[in-house]
Protein backbone atom coordinates (compact mmCIF):
# COMPACT_ATOMS: atom_id res chain seq x y z
CA UNK A 1 0.00 0.00 0.00
CA UNK A 2 1.69 3.72 -0.76
CA UNK A 3 1.71 6.12 1.77
CA UNK A 4 -1.30 8.35 1.93
CA UNK A 5 0.47 11.67 2.78
CA UNK A 6 1.06 14.39 0.07
CA UNK A 7 4.06 15.23 2.23
CA UNK A 8 5.47 12.67 0.04
CA UNK A 9 6.17 14.92 -2.66
CA UNK A 10 8.78 16.51 -1.06
CA UNK A 11 11.03 13.63 0.40
CA UNK A 12 13.55 16.23 1.62
CA UNK A 13 11.45 17.69 4.20
CA UNK A 14 10.43 16.03 7.19
CA UNK A 15 7.08 13.91 7.30
CA UNK A 16 5.42 15.56 10.05
CA UNK A 17 2.33 13.79 12.47
CA UNK A 18 1.35 13.37 16.29
CA UNK A 19 2.75 10.14 16.60
CA UNK A 20 4.83 7.73 15.08
CA UNK A 21 4.73 3.91 15.61
CA UNK A 22 7.43 1.57 14.33
CA UNK A 23 5.94 -1.56 13.78
CA UNK A 24 2.81 -3.54 12.91
CA UNK A 25 2.14 -6.28 14.98
CA UNK A 26 -0.35 -6.27 17.59
CA UNK A 27 0.72 -3.79 20.09
CA UNK A 28 1.69 -1.32 17.10
CA UNK A 29 -1.53 -2.00 14.92
CA UNK A 30 -3.48 -1.86 18.65
CA UNK A 31 -1.71 1.59 19.70
CA UNK A 32 -2.06 3.54 16.12
CA UNK A 33 -6.24 2.44 16.77
CA UNK A 34 -6.79 3.65 19.90
CA UNK A 35 -4.76 7.05 18.68
CA UNK A 36 -6.37 7.40 15.45
CA UNK A 37 -10.16 9.24 17.19
CA UNK A 38 -7.88 12.46 17.98
CA UNK A 39 -4.29 11.82 16.72
CA UNK A 40 -2.83 11.81 13.62
CA UNK A 41 -0.71 8.93 13.36
CA UNK A 42 1.82 6.99 11.37
CA UNK A 43 2.54 3.45 11.36
CA UNK A 44 6.32 2.73 9.89
CA UNK A 45 6.80 -1.28 8.54
CA UNK A 46 9.89 -2.51 7.24
CA UNK A 47 8.44 -4.94 5.01
CA UNK A 48 4.23 -5.73 4.60
CA UNK A 49 1.95 -4.62 7.24
CA UNK A 50 1.24 -8.51 8.20
CA UNK A 51 4.52 -10.01 8.16
CA UNK A 52 5.15 -9.01 11.62
CA UNK A 53 5.44 -11.74 14.89
CA UNK A 54 2.49 -11.26 15.90
CA UNK A 55 0.51 -12.97 12.95
CA UNK A 56 2.72 -16.35 13.74
CA UNK A 57 0.93 -16.51 17.08
CA UNK A 58 -0.50 -19.89 17.39
CA UNK A 59 -1.81 -20.83 20.88
CA UNK A 60 -3.90 -17.44 22.08
CA UNK A 61 -4.43 -14.82 24.20
CA UNK A 62 -3.83 -15.17 28.51
CA UNK A 63 -7.47 -13.95 30.61
CA UNK A 64 -8.88 -14.71 33.37
CA UNK A 65 -12.10 -15.63 31.81
CA UNK A 66 -13.91 -18.44 33.69
CA UNK A 67 -15.73 -18.40 36.94
CA UNK A 68 -13.36 -21.27 38.12
CA UNK A 69 -10.80 -18.81 37.58
CA UNK A 70 -9.16 -15.97 39.50
CA UNK A 71 -6.91 -12.86 38.95
CA UNK A 72 -4.66 -14.37 42.22
CA UNK A 73 -3.58 -17.74 40.38
CA UNK A 74 -3.25 -16.08 37.13
CA UNK A 75 -0.74 -13.62 39.11
CA UNK A 76 0.40 -16.70 40.83
CA UNK A 77 1.46 -18.72 37.42
CA UNK A 78 2.83 -15.59 35.89
CA UNK A 79 5.38 -15.39 39.16
CA UNK A 80 6.25 -19.13 38.82
CA UNK A 81 7.19 -19.24 35.54
CA UNK A 82 9.33 -15.87 35.83
CA UNK A 83 11.41 -16.88 38.41
CA UNK A 84 11.19 -14.89 41.02
CA UNK A 85 12.11 -11.58 38.58
CA UNK A 86 8.35 -10.52 37.51
CA UNK A 87 7.64 -7.26 39.28
CA UNK A 88 4.82 -7.83 40.69
CA UNK A 89 2.96 -4.59 39.83
CA UNK A 90 3.35 -5.30 36.17
CA UNK A 91 2.24 -8.19 36.10
CA UNK A 92 -1.13 -7.60 38.68
CA UNK A 93 -1.67 -4.98 36.20
CA UNK A 94 -1.75 -6.89 32.94
CA UNK A 95 -3.71 -9.48 34.24
CA UNK A 96 -6.59 -7.70 35.38
CA UNK A 97 -6.64 -5.77 32.86
CA UNK A 98 -6.43 -8.68 30.46
CA UNK A 99 -10.51 -9.35 29.99
CA UNK A 100 -10.86 -6.03 29.14
CA UNK A 101 -8.40 -6.20 26.43
CA UNK A 102 -9.87 -9.22 25.35
CA UNK A 103 -13.62 -7.72 24.84
CA UNK A 104 -12.22 -4.84 22.89
CA UNK A 105 -10.41 -7.28 19.99
CA UNK A 106 -14.25 -9.04 19.96
CA UNK A 107 -15.33 -5.69 19.64
CA UNK A 108 -13.38 -4.83 16.79
CA UNK A 109 -14.49 -8.54 15.52
CA UNK A 110 -12.06 -11.11 15.86
CA UNK A 111 -13.70 -14.90 15.70
CA UNK A 112 -12.98 -15.92 18.71
CA UNK A 113 -13.30 -19.88 19.31
CA UNK A 114 -16.12 -20.58 20.71
CA UNK A 115 -18.20 -23.77 22.32
CA UNK A 116 -21.92 -24.12 23.31
CA UNK A 117 -21.77 -20.42 22.87
CA UNK A 118 -19.06 -19.49 25.25
CA UNK A 119 -15.30 -18.34 24.80
CA UNK A 120 -13.41 -22.07 24.17
CA UNK A 121 -10.38 -21.74 26.73
CA UNK A 122 -7.72 -24.46 26.11
CA UNK A 123 -4.51 -24.07 28.37
CA UNK A 124 -0.83 -24.36 27.83
CA UNK A 125 2.11 -25.62 30.09
CA UNK A 126 2.88 -23.41 33.49
CA UNK A 127 -1.18 -22.36 33.75
CA UNK A 128 -3.25 -24.00 36.60
CA UNK A 129 -6.44 -23.48 34.59
CA UNK A 130 -8.28 -23.09 31.40
CA UNK A 131 -7.72 -19.60 30.43
CA UNK A 132 -6.42 -19.14 27.33
CA UNK A 133 -8.58 -17.43 24.55
CA UNK A 134 -7.75 -18.59 20.90
CA UNK A 135 -9.11 -18.66 17.03
CA UNK A 136 -8.06 -22.47 16.60
CA UNK A 137 -4.45 -22.66 16.12
CA UNK A 138 -4.14 -19.25 14.42
CA UNK A 139 -5.10 -16.68 16.89
CA UNK A 140 -1.88 -14.43 15.80
CA UNK A 141 -3.06 -14.63 12.07
CA UNK A 142 -6.88 -13.88 13.00
CA UNK A 143 -6.25 -10.97 15.10
CA UNK A 144 -3.46 -9.56 12.51
CA UNK A 145 -6.22 -9.64 9.81
CA UNK A 146 -8.58 -7.83 11.79
CA UNK A 147 -7.06 -5.02 13.02
CA UNK A 148 -4.86 -4.80 9.75
CA UNK A 149 -8.15 -4.16 8.01
CA UNK A 150 -9.29 -1.69 10.51
CA UNK A 151 -6.15 -0.06 10.20
CA UNK A 152 -6.29 0.51 6.08
CA UNK A 153 -9.90 1.91 6.51
CA UNK A 154 -8.67 4.39 9.52
CA UNK A 155 -8.37 7.73 7.41
CA UNK A 156 -6.11 9.32 10.73
CA UNK A 157 -3.62 6.68 10.01
CA UNK A 158 -0.66 6.72 7.68
CA UNK A 159 0.61 3.19 6.73
CA UNK A 160 4.37 3.41 5.33
CA UNK A 161 5.43 -0.09 4.22
CA UNK A 162 8.91 -1.46 3.26
CA UNK A 163 10.15 1.28 5.25
CA UNK A 164 12.97 0.59 7.95
CA UNK A 165 14.05 2.55 10.84
CA UNK A 166 17.77 3.78 10.55
CA UNK A 167 17.78 5.48 13.78
CA UNK A 168 15.64 7.48 16.04
CA UNK A 169 16.46 11.73 16.19
CA UNK A 170 17.00 12.43 19.84
CA UNK A 171 18.37 16.15 21.36
CA UNK A 172 21.28 15.04 22.83
CA UNK A 173 22.14 13.88 18.87
CA UNK A 174 21.32 17.50 17.81
CA UNK A 175 23.44 18.71 20.66
CA UNK A 176 20.49 20.45 22.05
CA UNK A 177 19.63 20.36 25.97
CA UNK A 178 17.38 18.25 27.73
CA UNK A 179 16.71 14.14 26.47
CA UNK A 180 13.81 14.10 24.11
CA UNK A 181 13.09 12.38 21.23
CA UNK A 182 12.08 14.26 17.95
CA UNK A 183 11.18 11.73 15.33
CA UNK A 184 13.43 9.48 13.30
CA UNK A 185 15.15 8.02 10.03
CA UNK A 186 13.75 5.61 8.01
CA UNK A 187 14.79 3.68 4.56
CA UNK A 188 12.22 3.52 1.62
CA UNK A 189 12.72 0.33 0.38
CA UNK A 190 11.34 1.62 -3.03
CA UNK A 191 13.54 4.46 -3.85
CA UNK A 192 16.48 3.84 -1.30
CA UNK A 193 16.05 7.00 -0.04
CA UNK A 194 16.23 7.75 3.82
CA UNK A 195 13.13 9.55 4.93
CA UNK A 196 12.98 12.07 8.27
CA UNK A 197 10.05 11.44 10.47
CA UNK A 198 9.26 14.12 13.13
CA UNK A 199 6.51 13.79 16.04
CA UNK A 200 6.55 14.68 19.41
CA UNK A 201 5.84 11.22 20.89
CA UNK A 202 7.31 7.82 18.89
CA UNK A 203 6.07 4.50 20.05
CA UNK A 204 8.59 1.64 19.79
CA UNK A 205 6.75 -1.73 18.86
CA UNK A 206 9.35 -3.74 16.63
CA UNK A 207 9.22 -7.03 18.60
CA UNK A 208 11.97 -9.27 19.43
CA UNK A 209 15.64 -10.64 18.19
CA UNK A 210 14.84 -14.28 17.56
CA UNK A 211 16.74 -13.83 14.44
CA UNK A 212 20.04 -13.38 16.60
CA UNK A 213 20.39 -17.01 16.50
CA UNK A 214 20.38 -20.10 13.85
CA UNK A 215 17.40 -21.55 14.98
CA UNK A 216 13.93 -19.71 15.54
CA UNK A 217 10.51 -19.88 15.50
CA UNK A 218 10.59 -16.09 14.75
CA UNK A 219 10.21 -14.20 11.11
CA UNK A 220 12.79 -12.43 9.03
CA UNK A 221 11.38 -8.98 10.86
CA UNK A 222 12.50 -10.33 14.23
CA UNK A 223 16.04 -8.58 14.19
CA UNK A 224 15.62 -6.19 17.48
CA UNK A 225 16.03 -3.03 15.79
CA UNK A 226 13.73 -1.48 18.37
CA UNK A 227 16.04 -2.23 20.86
CA UNK A 228 18.73 -1.65 19.18
CA UNK A 229 17.84 2.17 18.29
CA UNK A 230 16.59 2.95 21.78
CA UNK A 231 19.91 1.90 23.50
CA UNK A 232 21.76 3.71 20.72
CA UNK A 233 19.29 6.74 21.93
CA UNK A 234 20.30 6.54 25.73
CA UNK A 235 17.58 4.30 27.10
CA UNK A 236 18.49 1.59 29.80
CA UNK A 237 17.83 -2.29 28.55
CA UNK A 238 16.68 -5.09 31.18
CA UNK A 239 17.13 -8.59 31.24
CA UNK A 240 18.33 -9.14 28.06
CA UNK A 241 19.66 -12.63 29.25
CA UNK A 242 16.51 -14.16 29.19
CA UNK A 243 16.00 -15.81 25.96
CA UNK A 244 13.15 -17.64 25.86
CA UNK A 245 13.45 -21.40 24.04
CA UNK A 246 10.28 -22.65 22.48
CA UNK A 247 10.90 -26.58 23.50
CA UNK A 248 8.68 -27.25 19.95
CA UNK A 249 9.37 -26.53 16.68
CA UNK A 250 8.64 -28.54 13.78
CA UNK A 251 12.38 -30.42 12.83
CA UNK A 252 11.84 -30.73 8.89
CA UNK A 253 14.39 -29.74 6.31
CA UNK A 254 11.25 -28.38 4.38
CA UNK A 255 10.06 -26.64 7.27
CA UNK A 256 11.21 -22.99 8.14
CA UNK A 257 10.81 -22.00 11.44
CA UNK A 258 7.20 -23.62 12.16
CA UNK A 259 6.07 -23.51 15.80
CA UNK A 260 4.17 -26.26 17.22
CA UNK A 261 2.04 -24.53 19.36
CA UNK A 262 2.64 -25.20 23.27
CA UNK A 263 -1.57 -26.12 22.98
CA UNK A 264 -0.77 -29.48 22.18
CA UNK A 265 0.98 -30.31 24.73
CA UNK A 266 -1.65 -28.25 26.51
CA UNK A 267 -4.39 -31.04 25.24
CA UNK A 268 -2.26 -33.93 26.30
CA UNK A 269 0.57 -33.95 23.48
CA UNK A 270 3.69 -36.23 25.31
CA UNK A 271 7.68 -35.78 24.20
CA UNK A 272 8.78 -38.99 23.39
CA UNK A 273 12.43 -40.26 22.52
CA UNK A 274 13.16 -41.74 19.42
CA UNK A 275 12.14 -45.34 20.76
CA UNK A 276 8.95 -44.01 22.07
CA UNK A 277 10.25 -43.66 25.84
CA UNK A 278 8.52 -40.72 27.67
CA UNK A 279 11.33 -38.57 29.51
CA UNK A 280 9.57 -35.89 31.08
CA UNK A 281 9.01 -37.17 34.33
CA UNK A 282 12.73 -37.67 34.86
CA UNK A 283 12.98 -33.46 34.60
CA UNK A 284 9.75 -32.37 36.08
CA UNK A 285 7.40 -33.46 37.96
CA UNK A 286 4.37 -31.28 35.86
CA UNK A 287 5.78 -33.27 32.74
CA UNK A 288 5.12 -31.61 29.67
CA UNK A 289 2.84 -29.01 31.19
CA UNK A 290 6.19 -27.70 33.00
CA UNK A 291 6.98 -24.06 31.72
CA UNK A 292 8.57 -23.71 28.38
CA UNK A 293 12.83 -22.99 30.14
CA UNK A 294 12.23 -26.66 32.08
CA UNK A 295 11.13 -28.44 28.84
CA UNK A 296 13.29 -26.82 26.31
CA UNK A 297 16.17 -27.96 29.01
CA UNK A 298 14.82 -31.30 28.83
CA UNK A 299 14.54 -31.50 25.32
CA UNK A 300 18.50 -30.08 24.92
CA UNK A 301 19.75 -32.46 27.71
CA UNK A 302 17.76 -35.13 25.67
CA UNK A 303 19.10 -34.93 22.39
CA UNK A 304 22.96 -34.07 23.62
CA UNK A 305 22.71 -37.19 25.68
CA UNK A 306 21.72 -39.59 22.82
CA UNK A 307 23.63 -37.42 19.66
CA UNK A 308 19.63 -37.07 18.56
CA UNK A 309 18.51 -34.66 15.94
CA UNK A 310 15.13 -34.13 17.50
CA UNK A 311 12.35 -35.98 20.12
CA UNK A 312 9.15 -36.38 19.21
CA UNK A 313 5.67 -34.99 20.27
CA UNK A 314 2.84 -37.33 20.29
CA UNK A 315 -1.00 -36.49 20.40
CA UNK A 316 -2.02 -39.15 17.64
CA UNK A 317 -4.12 -40.90 20.80
CA UNK A 318 -6.27 -37.80 20.36
CA UNK A 319 -9.65 -37.94 17.60
CA UNK A 320 -8.58 -37.07 14.62
CA UNK A 321 -12.33 -35.52 14.59
CA UNK A 322 -10.11 -33.52 18.12
CA UNK A 323 -6.88 -32.30 16.39
CA UNK A 324 -9.00 -31.20 12.77
CA UNK A 325 -11.30 -28.69 15.01
CA UNK A 326 -8.56 -27.89 17.67
CA UNK A 327 -5.41 -27.52 15.13
CA UNK A 328 -6.09 -27.63 12.01
CA UNK A 329 -3.15 -25.60 10.34
CA UNK A 330 -0.88 -27.56 12.60
CA UNK A 331 -2.43 -30.75 10.85
CA UNK A 332 -2.41 -29.59 7.30
CA UNK A 333 0.94 -28.23 7.47
CA UNK A 334 2.24 -31.21 9.01
CA UNK A 335 0.50 -33.25 6.43
CA UNK A 336 2.16 -31.81 3.28
CA UNK A 337 5.24 -32.79 4.54
CA UNK A 338 3.85 -36.07 4.98
CA UNK A 339 3.26 -36.14 8.57
CA UNK A 340 -0.27 -37.43 9.48
CA UNK A 341 -0.42 -36.31 13.53
CA UNK A 342 -3.24 -38.18 13.60
CA UNK A 343 -1.13 -41.36 13.30
CA UNK A 344 2.44 -40.68 13.91
CA UNK A 345 4.76 -38.01 16.86
CA UNK A 346 5.81 -35.05 15.35
CA UNK A 347 9.87 -34.43 14.78
CA UNK A 348 10.27 -31.50 17.24
CA UNK A 349 13.68 -29.35 18.28
CA UNK A 350 13.81 -26.25 20.70
CA UNK A 351 14.21 -22.59 18.70
CA UNK A 352 14.76 -19.13 19.91
CA UNK A 353 10.93 -18.06 20.42
CA UNK A 354 10.83 -15.00 22.58
CA UNK A 355 13.11 -12.23 24.13
CA UNK A 356 11.61 -11.70 27.72
CA UNK A 357 13.90 -8.67 28.11
CA UNK A 358 14.10 -5.40 26.32
CA UNK A 359 13.86 -1.62 26.66
CA UNK A 360 13.05 -0.31 30.13
CA UNK A 361 9.90 0.90 30.17
CA UNK A 362 7.13 1.65 33.25
CA UNK A 363 3.66 0.73 33.59
CA UNK A 364 2.93 3.14 30.95
CA UNK A 365 5.11 2.48 28.35
CA UNK A 366 7.12 5.22 29.01
CA UNK A 367 11.49 4.75 28.64
CA UNK A 368 14.47 6.62 29.70
CA UNK A 369 13.87 9.28 26.83
CA UNK A 370 10.68 11.53 26.74
CA UNK A 371 8.72 11.23 24.36
CA UNK A 372 9.80 7.60 23.70
CA UNK A 373 7.72 4.51 24.63
CA UNK A 374 8.29 1.08 24.01
CA UNK A 375 5.39 -1.63 24.21
CA UNK A 376 5.23 -5.20 23.46
CA UNK A 377 8.33 -7.75 23.15
CA UNK A 378 10.20 -4.48 22.37
CA UNK A 379 9.56 -3.40 25.53
CA UNK A 380 10.87 -5.00 29.25
CA UNK A 381 7.88 -4.07 31.74
CA UNK A 382 8.83 -6.78 34.37
CA UNK A 383 6.04 -8.52 33.20
CA UNK A 384 7.99 -11.64 32.14
CA UNK A 385 10.54 -11.97 34.59
CA UNK A 386 13.24 -14.73 34.13
CA UNK A 387 10.62 -16.88 31.60
CA UNK A 388 7.53 -15.82 29.80
CA UNK A 389 4.29 -17.73 30.86
CA UNK A 390 2.89 -18.96 27.84
CA UNK A 391 -0.09 -16.47 25.92
CA UNK A 392 1.17 -13.64 28.12
CA UNK A 393 2.75 -11.93 25.38
CA UNK A 394 -0.17 -10.84 23.46
CA UNK A 395 -2.09 -9.75 26.24
CA UNK A 396 0.78 -7.32 27.34
CA UNK A 397 0.70 -5.81 23.78
CA UNK A 398 -2.67 -5.19 24.32
CA UNK A 399 -2.71 -4.04 27.76
CA UNK A 400 0.27 -1.89 27.38
CA UNK A 401 -0.72 -0.34 23.89
CA UNK A 402 -3.82 0.63 25.85
CA UNK A 403 -1.76 2.51 28.53
CA UNK A 404 0.67 4.08 26.53
CA UNK A 405 -2.06 5.73 24.12
CA UNK A 406 -3.56 7.02 27.53
CA UNK A 407 -0.63 8.55 28.75
CA UNK A 408 -0.12 9.80 24.86
CA UNK A 409 -3.69 11.59 24.87
CA UNK A 410 -2.42 13.40 28.24
CA UNK A 411 1.12 14.37 27.69
CA UNK A 412 2.36 17.82 26.82
CA UNK A 413 3.91 17.89 23.44
CA UNK A 414 7.05 19.51 24.35
CA UNK A 415 9.33 22.01 22.39
CA UNK A 416 9.94 21.72 18.61
CA UNK A 417 12.70 21.81 16.77
CA UNK A 418 13.83 21.82 13.14
CA UNK A 419 15.60 18.19 12.52
CA UNK A 420 18.07 18.00 9.79
CA UNK A 421 17.48 15.43 6.65
CA UNK A 422 19.56 12.61 6.31
CA UNK A 423 22.89 13.32 4.66
CA UNK A 424 24.27 10.58 2.31
CA UNK A 425 26.78 12.80 0.45
CA UNK A 426 30.00 11.36 1.59
CA UNK A 427 29.46 7.81 1.53
CA UNK A 428 29.38 5.05 -1.88
CA UNK A 429 27.38 2.10 -3.01
CA UNK A 430 28.66 -1.03 -1.63
CA UNK A 431 30.78 -2.67 -3.65
CA UNK A 432 30.99 -6.54 -2.05
CA UNK A 433 27.45 -6.88 0.19
CA UNK A 434 29.06 -10.51 0.93
CA UNK A 435 30.15 -9.25 4.15
CA UNK A 436 26.67 -8.58 4.89
CA UNK A 437 25.95 -11.53 4.45
CA UNK A 438 28.55 -13.16 5.85
CA UNK A 439 28.65 -11.67 9.28
CA UNK A 440 25.14 -11.99 9.61
CA UNK A 441 25.56 -16.11 9.26
CA UNK A 442 29.10 -16.21 11.57
CA UNK A 443 26.66 -13.69 14.24
CA UNK A 444 23.65 -16.21 14.19
CA UNK A 445 25.94 -19.67 14.35
CA UNK A 446 27.96 -18.87 17.41
CA UNK A 447 25.19 -17.20 19.21
CA UNK A 448 23.40 -20.62 18.59
CA UNK A 449 26.85 -22.28 20.00
CA UNK A 450 28.07 -20.14 22.62
CA UNK A 451 24.83 -18.25 24.19
CA UNK A 452 22.08 -20.70 23.75
CA UNK A 453 20.04 -22.82 26.11
CA UNK A 454 22.99 -23.60 28.27
CA UNK A 455 25.62 -21.21 28.75
CA UNK A 456 29.19 -21.11 30.54
CA UNK A 457 31.94 -18.69 30.82
CA UNK A 458 34.01 -19.61 28.09
CA UNK A 459 31.33 -20.01 25.63
CA UNK A 460 30.14 -16.28 26.68
CA UNK A 461 33.87 -14.96 26.23
CA UNK A 462 34.34 -16.29 22.56
CA UNK A 463 30.94 -14.87 21.83
CA UNK A 464 32.12 -11.27 23.19
CA UNK A 465 35.31 -11.80 21.86
CA UNK A 466 33.65 -11.95 18.27
CA UNK A 467 31.27 -9.69 18.57
CA UNK A 468 33.52 -7.04 19.23
CA UNK A 469 35.40 -7.78 15.88
CA UNK A 470 32.04 -7.63 13.91
CA UNK A 471 30.75 -4.36 15.60
CA UNK A 472 34.29 -2.83 14.30
CA UNK A 473 33.86 -3.85 10.36
CA UNK A 474 29.98 -3.15 10.64
CA UNK A 475 30.10 0.42 11.99
CA UNK A 476 32.97 0.69 9.16
CA UNK A 477 30.79 -0.25 6.54
CA UNK A 478 28.10 1.99 7.85
CA UNK A 479 29.90 4.60 7.89
CA UNK A 480 31.37 4.37 4.44
CA UNK A 481 28.64 3.01 2.40
CA UNK A 482 24.79 3.36 1.54
CA UNK A 483 22.62 1.65 4.02
CA UNK A 484 20.54 -1.12 2.95
CA UNK A 485 17.74 -2.73 4.90
CA UNK A 486 20.42 -5.90 5.21
CA UNK A 487 23.20 -3.56 6.76
CA UNK A 488 20.60 -1.78 9.37
CA UNK A 489 19.28 -5.11 10.50
CA UNK A 490 22.32 -6.78 10.78
CA UNK A 491 23.89 -3.73 12.65
CA UNK A 492 21.31 -3.97 15.27
CA UNK A 493 21.22 -7.74 15.63
CA UNK A 494 25.24 -7.36 16.70
CA UNK A 495 24.15 -4.60 19.11
CA UNK A 496 21.38 -6.86 20.52
CA UNK A 497 23.81 -10.13 20.87
CA UNK A 498 26.21 -7.62 22.64
CA UNK A 499 23.47 -6.76 24.99
CA UNK A 500 22.28 -10.39 25.49
CA UNK A 501 25.99 -11.61 25.84
CA UNK A 502 26.92 -8.59 28.74
CA UNK A 503 23.97 -9.28 30.58
CA UNK A 504 24.33 -13.04 30.38
CA UNK A 505 27.79 -12.47 31.74
CA UNK A 506 26.62 -9.80 34.87
CA UNK A 507 24.41 -12.93 36.40
CA UNK A 508 26.48 -15.48 38.39
CA UNK A 509 23.58 -18.18 38.92
CA UNK A 510 21.17 -20.09 37.07
CA UNK A 511 17.72 -18.77 37.04
CA UNK A 512 14.96 -19.38 34.22
CA UNK A 513 15.68 -18.75 31.10
CA UNK A 514 19.59 -18.18 32.00
CA UNK A 515 21.26 -21.38 32.93
CA UNK A 516 24.87 -21.60 33.81
CA UNK A 517 27.20 -24.48 33.99
CA UNK A 518 29.57 -22.78 35.90
CA UNK A 519 26.72 -21.37 37.82
CA UNK A 520 23.91 -23.69 38.41
CA UNK A 521 22.85 -22.85 41.84
CA UNK A 522 20.09 -19.88 42.06
CA UNK A 523 21.08 -17.35 44.27
CA UNK A 524 18.42 -16.23 47.07
CA UNK A 525 17.94 -12.90 45.97
CA UNK A 526 16.25 -12.11 42.41
CA UNK A 527 17.64 -8.93 40.92
CA UNK A 528 16.93 -7.57 37.41
CA UNK A 529 20.24 -6.95 35.13
CA UNK A 530 20.00 -3.57 33.67
CA UNK A 531 22.41 -2.18 31.65
CA UNK A 532 23.17 1.69 30.96
CA UNK A 533 24.78 3.08 27.61
CA UNK A 534 26.52 5.41 30.19
CA UNK A 535 28.44 2.58 31.50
Amino acid sequence: MSPKNPNLAKPSQPLTFDVLIVGSGLAGLSAALLLSPHKRVAVITKRAVSEGSSGWAQGGIAAVWNKDDSFAAHVDDTLIAGAGLCDLAATRFVVENAPKAIAWLQSMGVPFSEEDGQLHLTREGGHSARRIVHVTDATGAAVQATLIEAVQNTPNITLFEQHTLVDLITTDKLGLPGKRCLGLYALDSATDQVLTFEAPQTILATGGAGKVYLYTTNPDTATGDGIAAAWRAGCRVQNMEFIQFHPTCLYHPHAKSFLISEAVRGEGGRLLLPDGTRFMLQHDPRLELAPRDVVARAIDFEMKKGGFDCVYLDISHQPKTFLLAHFPNIYARCLELSIDISKQPIPVVPAAHYTCGGVLADLHGRTDVRGLYAIGETACSGLHGANRLASNSLVECMVFAQATTTDIAQAHNGDTATLPTWDDSRVIDADETVVISHNWDELRRFMWDYVGIVRTNKRLERAAHRIAMLQDEIQEFYANFQVTRDLLELRNLVQVADLIVRSAQHRHESRGLHFSRDYPELLSEAIPTILSPKH
